[in-house]
């Protein structure tokens, strides 16, 4: 080890970060972890939010290495900076993506934020992402993890070189039977601990459950993209995404075809939909054009070819990159996309080389 580090891990009271505070400290470095304290659901939204348990996981952990453990309360700032996002996004018939903006503005923002405060030069997740050296011999590149069927690498797609220098990934490099063996081996209490699927930092809550607690209803028409027929009432557009199939509230046709969302249209507050097939108006894209363009290096100043994620767990896809100024870039498939909701991230690749990311306008 060449040099030793003073490193906070976010240890969220999973397995994976608890495997990556272990091998940080089986490494040598000076580590410690935090548990970020961002939501209690004080407004009781239907789900199980376990927080406290998470807490109590961590901290066992945290003494089984034998590394200092604290809480952070970062409540406040999870507020108004990703559950506002999350809230206004849909309220305005976007479709957000709340642990890309987590990792953007708490873990790598706020919480980064706080740990050089309190003198630690680097901050360590569990995410199955990779950290190296650049060509140019002074930044870093983010590569996709090595487990590719754990990559998280698209969830980091608005990182910024800053807060790429200060990001530690110490599972990147692993599988997750491999990290599992290894937290049974140490002992960790988190060894066996089901993994999270809910909201980032939320916990198991479901999307609809959250949002009927915050966001007012507002029914509108079901409206067929290809003919302009009303076939029924929606409860409110923030309910619906583009390429949803199930739930939406029409029935099939005599011949058992499906209707699917194809698009959400703000001047009159009507869901479009159409049968499910290749040609649906509006359900597949050709061309598409993301803002708030943000880049983990060097960012792309002319037409480039490059690869593109248009979705977690999607395979990166060719297209080619128009930047047009202002952060924004007109994207070119080079086949068509299905179902590209506003709001989301498309990650930019090249290889396995995260490149950065938009936002679909």
């Amino acid at each position: 080890m060449a040099t030793r580090e003073k490193i906070l891990v976010a240890l969220s009271g999973g397995v994976d970060s608890s495997v990556a505070a272990l091998l940080l400290k089986q490494e040598g470095q000076d580590v410690s972890a935090a548990y970020m304290k961002n939501w209690i659901n004080e407004d009781n939204v239907i789900g199980d939010c376990p927080w406290q348990q998470d807490i109590v996981d961590a901290r066992a952990v945290a003494a089984r290495i034998g590394i200092p453990f604290e809480v952070v309360n970062l409540m406040r700032e999870y507020r108004e900076k990703v559950v506002a996002y999350l809230l206004d996004g849909y309220a305005r018939g976007l479709t957000p993506n709340p642990d890309i903006m987590c990792n953007r503005e708490i873990k790598f923002g706020v919480f980064l934020q706080w740990a050089r405060d309190h003198g630690y030069t680097a901050v360590a997740t569990g995410h199955y992402a990779r950290r190296t050296p650049a060509a140019d011999g002074h930044s870093f590149d983010l590569v996709e993890g090595a487990d590719k069927n754990k990559d998280q690498s698209y969830f980091l797609a608005l990182l910024n070189q800053a807060q790429l220098r200060a990001a530690r990934f110490p599972i990147g490099h692993l599988a997750k039977p491999e990290l599992r063996r290894i937290a049974r081996e140490a002992g960790l209490p988190t060894a066996d601990k089901k993994d999270s699927q809910g909201i980032c930092f939320i916990g198991e809550v479901k999307m609809q459950d959250f949002l009927r607690t915050y966001v007012p209803d507002r029914p509108g028409p079901i409206i067929g993209a290809a003919d302009g027929r009303e076939l029924g009432q929606h409860r409110g557009l923030h309910y619906y995404t583009l390429g949803q199939r199930r739930g939406i509230g029409v029935p099939s046709n005599a011949d058992h075809e499906n209707y699917v969302v194809t698009g959400k249209r703000a001047a009159d507050n009507a869901l479009l939909v159409a049968f499910d097939h290749p040609d649906a108006p509006g359900l597949f894209q050709n061309e598409v054009r993301v803002h708030s363009l943000s880049w983990t290096r060097d960012p792309i100043s002319g037409p480039r070819a490059a690869e593109g994620r248009v979705r977690y767990r999607d395979p990166r896809v060719g297209l080619k990159i128009t930047p047009e100024g202002g952060g924004t870039a007109l994207i070119t498939f080079d086949e068509p996309q299905r179902a590209l909701a506003s709001g989301q991230i498309l990650a930019l690749y090249e290889g396995e080389r995260l490149l950065g990311g938009g936002v679909y306008v």
